[in-house]
């Protein structure tokens, strides 16, 4: 829960308002969370920080189902978050075709900067 929180002050301390910020306590929630947005032709997330490390879905698992949940809609951009810097993950980050970046905890206004530059091309 810390580094979930540490990570939502970074991203509202960058963002100061200027977009929606929505985090989940579970993969199973922000799923759900998702699957009512397309029911309800609500706008879906542009970005989407996951973290690897959760509890009874992780976060590939979860990724596999937003695929599967988003087989009509564009992607949003996903960047991994994890404490653990497996290099397996790593590996699988880079290889995945809707993932554009691995960022080892914490999250930094300075990676922020980088990341929102360059959607911002």
């Amino acid at each position: 829960m810390v580094s979930q929180f540490a990570s939502r002050y970074c991203l509202e301390q960058y963002a100061q308002a200027t977009f929606v910020i929505s985090t989940f306590d579970s993969a199973e929630a922000a799923l759900y969370s998702f699957h009512e947005l397309i029911q309800h032709k609500e706008r879906f997330p542009d970005l989407i920080f996951l973290d690897l490390g959760l509890d009874q879905m992780d976060g590939w698992g979860f990724l596999n189902e937003l695929q599967t949940m988003l087989t009509d809609s564009a992607m949003p951009d996903i960047y991994i978050l994890s404490a653990f810097g497996k290099s397996k993950d790593r590996e699988l980050a880079q290889q995945h075709p809707h993932v554009l970046g691995y960022i080892d905890k914490p999250l930094t206004r300075n990676r922020l900067e980088k990341i929102f530059d360059v959607k911002g091309d």
